[in-house]
């Protein structure tokens, strides 16, 4: 693993001392929104992480090298280069792009299976994948619940994406033994909105708890992550019974237009965007930032 491994200098450091340190996905930089505005998102987010006093550990795969951390100029040239050039990474094709020598953007999974090979225990992100809407017929469910009942990462998100179908994520979550743990609140939140309707199964205000939580799992053998819901700010939310006819309308149109597969996700999150007039990416972005702070401050109680 040490040929595969390249770690930035200042991660490598902060691994060494024992310093707090929080590993980043990097598809949001290559398919989450368009260039330049990708850097910018993906520089705030390491400076988030940086302010709330831990090492931001941005993940990417570099031309068949696992880089935990990017340098400024990597970080610019990983944005820059077309969505359509770089792999979308999870754990069933993660070694694929590294035999193969391609350069590939990390998912939650990915980014999971990385940061634990990199020693790195707390991981922010926007939203996970789950269960998708029809899954009975599709079996659509994303690798993202499974990754996080077998590998040891604290994940800190705003919940899954609300396109998903969310009392079957949940539910999926729960049989596969993953502790949801809610911060500040007793509901699940819903990524865009702080309300879901669903009461969330465990609630943990303080960082310290739920750094002492992963402590006791790996003291206990038992397998598998945890994830942390972090509900958006009430700035910055768009409620639910806004977004519900929003989500609606766009699963109906794709539908009708016969979008399925990989490109159902892409879409709808397009669509979402159109409908409230750009109000769902700066969602998308305030949460992020949210995750990252809270993140700093559980990989610190750990550290």
């Amino acid at each position: 693993m040490k040929d595969l491994l390249v770690f930035a200098p200042e991660v490598a450091n902060a691994l060494a001392t024992g310093a707090p340190v929080v590993a980043l996905e990097s598809t949001i930089i290559t398919h989450g929104m368009p260039y330049p505005q990708n850097l910018e998102v993906a520089r705030k987010v390491e400076t988030t992480v940086r302010e709330a006093g831990a090492v931001p550990a941005t993940i990417a795969i570099i031309a068949g090298k696992i880089h935990i951390g990017l340098d400024d100029e990597t970080l610019e040239s990983l944005a820059a280069t077309p969505g359509s050039e770089v792999m979308k990474l999870s754990r069933a094709d993660l070694a694929a792009c590294l035999a193969l020598g391609r350069t590939g953007a990390t998912t939650v999974a990915a980014t999971m299976i990385c940061a634990e090979l990199a020693g790195i225990h707390v991981f922010a992100t926007g939203g996970i994948g789950g269960v998708h809407r029809g899954a009975e017929l599709s079996f659509d469910v994303s690798a993202d619940l499974h990754e996080l009942a077998r590998t040891p990462v604290t994940v800190v998100a705003a919940g899954a994406k609300a396109i998903l179908d969310l009392p079957k994520t949940l539910e999926v979550l729960e049989t596969l033994g993953v502790p949801v743990i809610a911060v500040g609140q007793d509901q699940l939140p819903a990524f865009w909105s702080r309300e879901s309707g669903l009461a969330a199964p465990l609630r943990m205000d303080d960082p310290a708890q739920i750094a002492a939580s992963a402590r006791m799992r790996a003291a206990l053998g038992l397998d598998g992550g945890q994830l942390v819901v972090n509900p958006i700010p009430e700035t910055d939310e768009i409620p639910r019974s806004v977004m519900i006819p929003v989500v609606e309308q766009a699963l109906a149109e794709a539908a009708e237009q016969g979008i399925a597969a990989k490109s159902v996700t892409p879409f709808l999150l397009q669509r979402i965007f159109e409908l409230t007039d750009g109000r769902s990416l700066d969602a998308n972005i305030a949460l992020v930032l949210n995750n990252a702070r809270l993140a700093a401050r559980i990989a610190t109680a750990m550290a």
